[in-house]
């Protein structure tokens, strides 16, 4: 059994910072790459960044700038330091991050249960 848990989420005014973490744990061979999507009502679950077992980033064009994702792979962690805050960045974000659990599996997708991230004054 493979789990993301995701924990940092809450209510900060505009202008602030969060910072999620997304914690993988159970049966993993290897974790590729890593990323935070988010929904708000009346969306699609979008993309805001992803990061390769490399290191490399992508970034939603709204957050760019504003928001860095990182990753831990001793602790099986991503990370994702959100500055400057707008009250549109409001959504439940979702940490996912392709699996392997074994030499003889092959690459699936986990999410986790999803933190609220609320911006308002």
């Amino acid at each position: 059994q493979v789990q993301l848990v995701e924990s940092g989420g809450g209510l900060v005014q505009p202008g602030g910072s969060l910072r999620l973490s997304c914690a993988a744990s159970g049966s993993i061979f290897r974790i590729n790459g890593m990323g935070w999507h988010r929904q708000s009502p009346g969306n699609q679950r979008e993309l805001v960044a992803s990061i390769s077992s490399g290191g490399s980033t992508n970034y939603a064009r709204s957050v760019k700038g504003r928001f860095t994702i990182s990753r831990d792979n001793a602790k099986n962690t991503v990370y994702l330091q959100m500055n400057s805050l707008k009250p549109e960045d409001t959504a439940v974000y979702y940490c996912n991050a392709g699996i392997v659990r074994g030499p003889l599996s092959y690459d699936t997708t986990y999410w986790g249960q999803g933190t609220q991230v609320t911006v308002s004054s």
